[in-house]
């Protein structure tokens, strides 16, 4: 057995039950032994019967040290369960008929008394336990008009041939799904794990295990899943975070290595045209954007690769810094090419360079699934002083063979600039707009693709509107450097943001009615497409029994009708999502943005990309369903001029800290303060989705806790400055290998 071993090939897991692991995210041996628990209880001390007492009706929700540990549960249920031994005098099953449910009793007996175990709808357990047996028993006490009862135990037969799994021990609980429960769990990994540790051979290196005291790979691994105490468990724990997090930093680091070892076209700054074009705005530049143009400028000028991530909120000049890169590239002779991740964002890239660069020379032309164009300046002309590009459709081939032969100075487009049958003359910068929506690979492919005949490869910009905390600045993106943009170009009027409850929706309809007859447009924002009957937290991942709302947010679909139909009947209403055709997801948002439709009715599709000046009012429902940073993206949507714009909340959750969550919303001065607000509340998990980045539960526990980060970093780079190829770590260099097939840092 090997960690990358399907599921489907272990012994005791046939295809049914594969794919309910696969419903877990579990597909091979390392995903599963890597399922560790979320929490675990402690049933490790054997209560003789007489000294029994009745559970206290409220549940106790304290936290001890050794339990508010990395990766347990904040909140851990501790329902003072007691765990007793004894043998089994009596059981039987009687009908309740007034109650309509079938009631197993047992009797079970110790050296210091009897005690009554009782069982509701379970007739099963007169099967599984019979007369004579000795067993483990551990639930609820309770007491009853007969005295004391154990309510509904779990039950264990004490085998004196192997150690307890479910009982007479601390054990382990973890995320389960529809007929695979946590029992299940123990029963594989007690028959298993012996097996799959031998076969494993420690990767991490000896000097930081003895520096870190980390438990080696064999013991972490029985530890985390049987382990003697708390404190063992935290310490199983802590030396998983650091090892996931270890190797993501070797993984970005060594991929910063193999970018440096590489050679780019210098490009110079030329000075003097790009203060000519600045001059020429019609707006002044924000300190930061100097301050980013500047250092996009700076790297293009080092024969080595720029590898730079130019992060901002929405509106705050991205594509105007980005620009200037390429108008730089464009007066020294080289092409670029900016590649967006959809036709409505490629196109807007598209009209905005030829507004800003018309009174350049540049030849731009678009290149996506649908379309293709090449704007000819000369055909630009002034409509109301503002200059309305003129664009020429032109076959594909044509675009490809003047891109090819350098006649096209800037081409944006799609994925479908990373098709084989691109090519560029003299290709000097690539920019990747939301670049996280990008894989490595995708990236990779565009800028070595485009090698030119002295082995160069393009500089790279990356640009994002997702506010990124520094932690995972220093982890996912370790391998970029980092430029913010963290001011707002001036003019822009604050976005007023309120929280509303159930009972004010009429108050906010008739608040976007008013607005809506001025001419103005509202965006609606809703968390799922459409309703599904069989979405159920099982379906969706979640522990069993633990309280899930998602099921119950409103939708696309039923909110289109609702507000076409009965809201808002005298204006038009259209709605959109990720699985409608491009074509129709393209006509939708030109009617939307030629004001053709005033309510557009959306998931998060609209979240980054889509400049609409008049919509002033977008509305969000189910808004706890959504990160911080996320709706602040949102809110970027609305405020795109000198409008007063809005942001209304409406919560399916009535709790307090919904209502404190959402409040950060309005306290917060921009999205960086927002995205460290999420990080703390909700995790990295919740904040950048921990299963579309391929990282296991505890790495994303992790990846808040920066003075780990920042040991792992240290110690990542010690080891890469000593053994840069990691020659005398083989096992280790191959598990990188293994774990950057795994891992999307996207």
């Amino acid at each position: 057995m090997n960690l990358e071993t399907p599921v489907l090939n272990l012994m005791g897991v046939g295809p049914f039950v594969a794919k309910k692991l696969n419903r877990l995210g579990i597909k091979t041996l390392g995903d599963l032994i890597y399922h560790l628990p979320f929490r675990y209880e402690d049933f490790s001390n054997i209560t003789p019967i007489a000294k029994l007492k009745p559970a206290s009706t409220k549940a106790s929700r304290s936290v001890s040290k050794s339990q508010a540990v990395l990766g347990f549960s904040k909140k851990p249920i501790l329902n003072e369960i007691s765990c007793i031994r004894g043998l089994v005098k009596d059981i039987e099953s009687t009908r309740a008929w007034k109650k309509q449910m079938e009631i197993t009793t047992a009797i079970v007996e110790d050296s210091t008394g009897t005690i009554r175990a009782v069982w509701f709808n379970q007739p099963f357990m007169e099967q599984n336990l019979r007369v004579g047996q000795e067993v483990y028993l551990a639930g609820k006490v309770k007491l009853g008009k007969t005295g004391l009862f154990l309510s509904s135990p779990i039950y264990e037969i004490a085998d004196g041939s192997r150690d307890s799994r479910h009982t007479g021990r601390i054990v382990p609980i973890y995320q389960e799904t529809v007929g695979l429960t946590s029992r299940w769990f123990r029963n594989f990994f007690a028959k298993n794990l012996n097996q799959i540790i031998g076969s494993q051979k420690e990767f991490l290196p000896l000097e930081v295990l003895k520096q870190y005291n980390l438990l080696p790979f064999g013991q972490a691994i029985w530890q985390a899943h049987f382990p003697e105490s708390m404190e063992t468990a935290q310490k199983a724990k802590n030396r998983f975070a650091f090892e996931e997090l270890f190797l993501i930093e070797l993984f970005v680091l060594r991929e910063r290595m193999k970018i440096n070892q590489q050679k780019s076209p210098s490009i110079p700054i030329k000075a003097d045209e790009i203060k000519k074009f600045v001059d020429s705005l019609p707006f002044k530049l924000t300190d930061s954007q100097r301050k980013c143009a500047w250092q996009i400028l700076k790297d293009m000028e080092k024969s080595g690769p720029m590898s730079r991530l130019l992060e901002g909120d929405v509106g705050s000049g991205k594509t105007l810094v980005a620009l200037i890169g390429a108008l730089n590239c464009f007066k020294n002779g080289y092409q670029s090419a900016i590649m967006a991740p959809t036709e409505i964002l490629a196109f807007q890239h598209f009209k905005t360079a030829a507004i800003l660069l018309r009174k350049s020379k540049i030849r731009i032309a678009l290149l996506t699934g649908k379309r293709d164009e090449i704007i000819s300046q000369k055909l630009g002309y002034e409509k109301d002083g503002q200059f309305m590009p003129e664009t020429i459709e032109i076959s594909r081939t044509k675009i490809l063979e003047r891109a090819k032969k350098g006649e096209i100075d800037l081409l944006i487009g799609t994925h479908s600039l990373i098709q084989d049958k691109v090519k560029f003359g003299n290709l000097g910068l690539v920019v990747v707009d939301e670049q996280h929506r990008f894989g490595v690979a995708q990236r990779a492919k565009l800028c070595s693709k485009t090698k030119s005949s002295q082995g160069l490869i393009p500089h790279l910009l990356s640009m994002t509107a997702t506010p990124i905390p520094r932690t995972l600045a220093l982890t996912i993106y370790g391998d970029l450097d980092l430029s913010l943009l963290d001011q707002m170009p001036q003019g822009r009027k604050p976005i007023i943001t309120e929280i509303f409850t159930p009972d004010e929706r009429e108050k906010a309809y008739s608040f976007i009615k008013e607005h809506l007859k001025k001419g103005e447009q509202c965006f609606v924002i809703c968390p799922r497409i459409e309703p599904r009957a069989d979405l159920s937290e099982a379906h969706l991942g979640l522990p069993l029994g633990r309280s899930n709302s998602w099921t119950n947010a409103k939708t696309v679909k039923e909110e289109y009708e609702k507000l076409s139909k009965e809201i808002f009947p005298e204006f038009k209403v259209a709605f959109i999502h990720g699985k409608l055709k491009v074509g129709e997801k393209e006509k939708i948002m030109r009617d939307f943005k030629n004001n053709r439709t005033q309510i557009l009715v959306s998931t998060s599709v609209v979240e980054v990309g889509v400049d609409i000046p008049q919509a002033t009012i977008i509305l969000i429902e189910g808004a706890e369903h959504f990160g911080l940073a996320q709706i602040h993206q949102f809110r970027g949507r609305v405020g795109r001029n000198d409008i007063q714009s809005y942001c209304f909340l409406f919560a399916d959750s009535p709790s307090k800290n919904t209502k404190a969550r959402l409040s950060a919303i309005i306290k917060a001065k921009n999205g960086f303060e927002l995205a460290e607000k999420d990080l703390e509340i909700r995790g990295p998990g919740s904040l950048i989705g921990a299963k579309q980045w391929g990282i296991s539960d505890i790495a994303m526990a992790s990846l808040n806790n920066l003075q780990l980060i920042e040991t792992t970093r240290t110690e990542a780079k010690a080891l890469l400055t000593k053994d840069p190829f990691l020659r005398q770590y083989t096992v280790l260099s191959q598990k990188i290998a293994n774990f950057g097939q795994r891992i999307h840092l996207e």
